[in-house]
């Protein structure tokens, strides 16, 4: 294998320098491609039940009270309609903010006690929500799904209605210089300077019509990399551009991108400190030093303001605060 390294391509930057793929490797990655649509094209679903919900996503957290209502509000916005949040031991006063959605039956919330089991407590999603919505999505609330070139969330998921998973690419914010910042601000304006390419990392969307991959080293990690099987046939995730994806060769693209992921990893330089203070849900180690602050953060260099027009209708709905407030059943007949 040639050991030269490959740092970025037209359309992907590649944080972590990976080796130059062969032709042997390229060859087999197109081979993969046509037999595993081959596969889908001659299967039908595992399972055709109709579900509650089109869309939901799969959250879990840790103190994470003043970002949720702004998350949960810009998702509705884009067409998600449920969504299910696990509780790791958080103690910020959470319930206020999710109360209101748990009335209007839009949150699920479950209480996750266990320590850097995030994939266990997405894998205990699929098996006991699986049945309520035809695609779950495993987002963090530093996560935002952008419909760009594709102006509609869900058609843009509808034209993947025979695939398994998807997988939406990151585009990295970094803190526009922002040491610290007024909480009370919206994430979604005022972080606005992001890498130029998107990262060949993101989360994934599940299929739930399709079987997920159980008890496989492969969904160690499956929130970036979902695998499923069809007929005992292990399929992984495809991109945004309906591309399998094997053995993170992500080939460059010159199609327009349908949909980012835009990813609040910074955010100001104390906000940033604070993510070790709370601890990971999924590693059992300090991961958000000021080396890592620095390193995404030189990173991000161009204005991107896609979600922008989304902005003006979020506001207006964050500041309509009857939205959230309970009904009154006062007069009601029993």
């Amino acid at each position: 294998m040639s050991k030269k390294k490959v740092t970025e391509n037209t359309t992907f930057t590649y944080f972590r320098p990976i080796r130059k793929h062969t032709l042997r490797q390229i060859t087999k990655y197109y081979i993969l491609n046509y037999y595993c649509k081959l596969v889908l094209k001659l299967s039908s679903p595992a399972d055709t039940e109709p579900r509650k919900y089109h869309i939901a996503a799969c959250q879990i957290f840790k103190d994470e009270a003043p970002y949720l209502r702004e998350w949960i509000e810009y998702h509705l916005l884009i067409g998600i309609e449920h969504f299910y949040f696990y509780d790791n031991n958080s103690s910020d006063g959470y319930e206020e903010v999710l109360q209101p959605y748990i009335d209007r039956e839009i949150v699920t919330l479950i209480k996750w006690p266990e320590k850097h089991a995030q994939v266990k407590a997405y894998e205990d999603c699929i098996r006991r929500f699986g049945k309520e919505s035809d695609w779950i999505g495993f987002l963090d609330v530093d996560e935002f799904v952008v419909p760009v070139a594709k102006k509609s969330f869900p058609r843009f998921l509808d034209g993947f209605s025979r695939r398994p998973a998807v997988l939406l690419y990151w585009r990295f914010f970094g803190s526009g210089g922002m040491i610290d910042r007024d909480r009370k601000g919206l994430v979604t304006e005022d972080f606005v300077v992001a890498s130029e390419k998107l990262y060949t990392k993101g989360k994934c969307f599940y299929n739930t019509h399709y079987d997920y991959l159980w008890d496989d080293p492969r969904n160690g990690t499956m929130f970036h990399m979902l695998w499923t099987k069809v007929h005992g046939i292990a399929i992984p995730p495809t991109d945004i551009f309906g591309r399998f994806l094997f053995e993170n060769y992500n080939p460059a693209s010159r199609k327009e991108i349908p949909v980012q992921l835009n990813h609040y990893a910074v955010k100001s330089f104390f906000e940033h400190r604070e993510k070790d203070k709370k601890g990971d849900v999924f590693y059992d180690r300090l991961t958000h030093g000021d080396s890592v602050f620095y390193g995404r953060d030189e990173r991000c260099s161009i204005p991107d303001y896609q979600i922008y027009k989304y902005l003006a209708r979020l506001k207006i709905i964050l500041e309509d605060e009857s939205r959230n407030q309970k009904p009154d059943t006062k007069g009601e007949q029993p």
